[in-house]
């Protein structure tokens, strides 16, 4: 039976067809939204899995037709997807998942097909409607409506469904879905931006730099959410989300198959099993539970099974390996949740709000332009900074988009089998991985000053060892090897995984959570932000949904571990020694405009010189009298900047250069230290550099070891290319 339903709420115009296409899936629509059409089905294998667990694949898909383009690359045509589409598929999954009910392990399939494309549509939320409508149409036994709603922010005021260009135009993404009685899933992130206001011509002094009468100021915004804001945030999209479902289900009444008959497993375990591990195994239960607060491994619960498996008792029973294994977990889990409900305390000895021990260590990789080890329990995270030009800018293209786009800040996320103990291949990034470091790009990201920030950033995080919260982790490392590649950021990001056990009118929240507990409790959300409020947040909701006042009270416990871990990662950061010798830097000067032809020289050739001697780049803008110098050493860009200023002041280039003669000594003064050497001035007024290496027949940190400014040396020249010169003492120091 074909029907044809016609939504109007939420600022948005939506069709849903069903029966016409794809009728041999156990449910499929065709959903419509200007000139978007996405195209989902839901299938179900007969035959349930022999492991007692739901096998629900969710794939997101878009097609290049969709938007009147041919695939581009040698392949012509759809191959690998993209990350846009695995993380849209990851936002459908954690969403749709909680409704199935327990006990149901049949293997379930959903696609969503992208076939038509707005440019300003938001294809996450339309693609999560269209799969909730084919999943709850079908004969699946599923029986609520699931519902995607987006707030964006703009001028202080919440906008319900924003377009693409009002989202980005604004300060805030938050994306929530659920039921019409429950929240689900939520995901927030902060946009940082830039504000623009004219300072008066009056008020500035041209003398200072003559461009600044004519310049903007800039000022850069992180645009956290404080808790109540963000509370307030949610509970919009909680009435828009329950308008919105309960519109779908009951409109799609006369649609919906009848549900199929499936036997659903019991996932209770048996009690008598249960009672004789409570009875002569506890201590080893305990055990184990020691030895899982310190990693994420369930091998102690497996050498229980197999020890209960060889007793004599099972034997004669005849338990099944899975009967007794299910009975071990539900006695762990039960002890689990005892602790934390009825004594206050965790497995590993901490309180509800402790956070574990930190430290942190920084530019511990000496070739790496910034990095830091941060270490939180039994989780651990190196993350490494790494800058580089407009060339090595990731290009992406957006089904949306006219033409390629280019990440300018990325983070990768690594979690390789070691870090849990476990033998397995270390291969390409699944969605767990490309999921971590989405959520860590999305809460560093608005801290970047982009008003200095002139470079390509890439963060990487190797999980090194895992026991819960290893995207916090990254976050925490990532804002600090940010700080040690001495990138601007405005405030330095923190983040710290919650949880939440409940049981009847008991309850009880987690801060800083292991692995045990994420498994064991009924929620988890990760929360990130700097000490004025949150920049990022995801949470999945195991329970029947959550209210908005224990959601307050959580977000202000998470708020308390925040500042606590911000505490000791700005006595980090203040304790940064910068790799300035190896990192590349740019920096930006202005000039009398008519002192440019100076810094060019006759033909070129003062320029040319200062581009060999210094190994730096140099753009000049003869209009506007504005200097970029960009090079891999942010101590020889500096040098070249003193050298270019020292040329302007003396009224053009120095005279012509001398040549000297090779390995003959010569007394030169030191004129300037820098990290990797020292600018000597030579006979005929220039300059030549004594590298580190030439210094001393040990190793020494610093020139100023053992050289002064202004001291004489003796030296020779080893080689000379115009105006580059290389020295070495003619006898090194001890």
């Amino acid at each position: 039976m074909t029907c044809r339903f016609e939504f109007e709420m939420n600022n948005r115009s939506i069709t849903v067809e069903t029966g016409k296409v794809a009728r041999q899936a156990n449910g499929a629509v065709l959903l419509k939204s200007g000139n978007t059409v996405l195209l989902a089905t839901a299938v179900m294998d007969e035959k349930p899995v022999e492991e007692h667990f739901l096998p629900l694949t969710v794939q997101y898909i878009e097609k290049s037709y969709a938007a009147g383009k041919i695939p581009g690359g040698f392949v012509k045509r759809e191959t690998k997807p993209s990350d846009f589409e695995t993380l849209t598929s990851r936002l459908i999954d954690r969403s749709l998942r909680p409704l199935f009910p327990k006990g149901f392990f049949y293997p379930v399939q959903i696609t969503v097909m992208l076939l038509s494309v707005d440019d300003g549509a938001d294809l996450q939320s339309l693609a999560l409607d269209a799969a909730s409508a084919a999943l709850y149409i079908s004969d699946i036994p599923v029986k609520k409506c699931v519902a995607g709603v987006r707030i964006g922010r703009k001028d202080g005021e919440f906008i319900l469904n924003p377009t693409l260009d009002e989202l980005e135009d604004g300060s805030l993404d938050l994306f929530v879905s659920g039921t019409k009685e429950d929240l689900l899933m939520i995901e927030m992130r902060s946009i940082g931006t830039v504000e623009v206001e004219l300072e008066p011509s009056v008020t500035v002094d041209p003398m200072i730099d003559p461009m600044m009468a004519e310049q903007v100021i800039q000022f850069p915004r992180v645009n956290e959410l404080n808790e109540e804001e963000l509370v307030e945030a949610i509970s919009l999209a909680q009435n828009a989300i329950s308008l919105a479902a309960g519109e779908y289900e009951k409109a799609f009444a006369e649609a919906v198959k009848p549900k199929k008959d499936v036997e659903l497993f019991d996932e209770v375990a048996n009690p008598s099993i249960m009672t004789y591990i409570q009875e002569f195994y506890m201590d080893d239960i305990n055990r184990a539970l020691d030895g899982m607060a310190k990693s994420e491994r369930g091998g102690e619960l497996k050498a229980i099974v197999a020890k209960v498996m060889s007793d004599d008792v099972a034997v004669k029973e005849e338990w099944s390996e899975e009967e007794v294994k299910c009975a071990v977990d539900a006695v762990k889990r039960a002890r689990v949740r005892s602790m934390i409900l009825e004594e206050g305390r965790r497995a590993d000895g901490r309180g509800l709000k402790d956070v574990r021990p930190i430290s942190i260590e920084t530019n511990i990789l000496p070739s790496v332009h910034g990095s830091c080890l941060f270490t939180r329990g039994e989780t651990q995270a190196l993350v490494t900074c790494t800058l580089g030009n407009r060339q090595d800018a990731q290009m992406f293209e957006r089904i949306t988009g006219k033409s390629a786009s280019y990440e300018e800040f990325m983070v990768h996320y690594n979690f390789p089998g070691f870090s849990v103990g476990e033998a397995s291949r270390i291969g390409p990034p699944g969605r767990r991985e490309l999921g971590h470091g989405n959520l860590a790009k999305r809460a560093i990201e608005p801290s970047l000053d982009k008003t200095e920030l002139d470079a390509i950033v890439r963060l990487v995080s190797e999980i090194l060892e895992s026991n819960g919260s290893s995207s916090m982790a990254t976050v925490c490392g990532g804002s600090l090897a940010l700080k040690a590649a001495d990138v601007p950021v405005q405030k330095l990001i923190a983040g710290v995984a919650m949880g939440l056990v409940t049981e009847d009118d008991k309850y009880a929240i987690l801060t800083d959570i292991m692995g045990l507990e994420d498994h064991d409790g009924d929620m988890d959300f990760k929360v990130a932000g700097s000490k004025d409020g949150i920049t990022a947040l995801q949470m999945d909701i195991k329970l029947g949904g959550i209210s908005l006042t224990l959601l307050r009270e959580a977000l202000e416990q998470a708020r308390e571990a925040r500042l606590h871990i911000l505490e000791i990662m700005e006595k980090a950061a203040a304790e940064i020694e910068v790799n300035e010798s190896i990192l590349p830097s740019t920096e930006i000067f202005h000039v009398e405009p008519h002192k440019i032809v100076d810094i060019i020289g006759q033909a070129g050739k003062t320029i040319r010189e200062i581009i060999e001697m210094f190994e730096v780049s140099i753009d000049l803008d003869k209009k506007e009298g504005e200097v970029k110098v960009s090079g891999p050493s942010k101590a020889k860009v500096k040098a070249a900047c003193d050298h270019i200023k020292g040329i302007v002041q003396n009224g053009g280039a120095k005279k012509e250069i001398p040549q000297f003669e090779l390995d003959k000594p010569i007394v030169g003064k030191v004129k300037k230290l820098v990290d990797f050497g020292a600018f000597i001035e030579l006979p005929g007024d220039i300059d030549g550099l004594l590298h580190i290496s030439k210094i001393s027949r040990g190793r020494i940190d610093h020139p100023s070891d053992l050289l002064s400014e202004g001291q004489e040396v003796e030296v020779v020249v080893k080689s000379q290319k115009g105006h580059k010169i290389e020295l070495a003492l003619a006898k090194p120091l001890d």
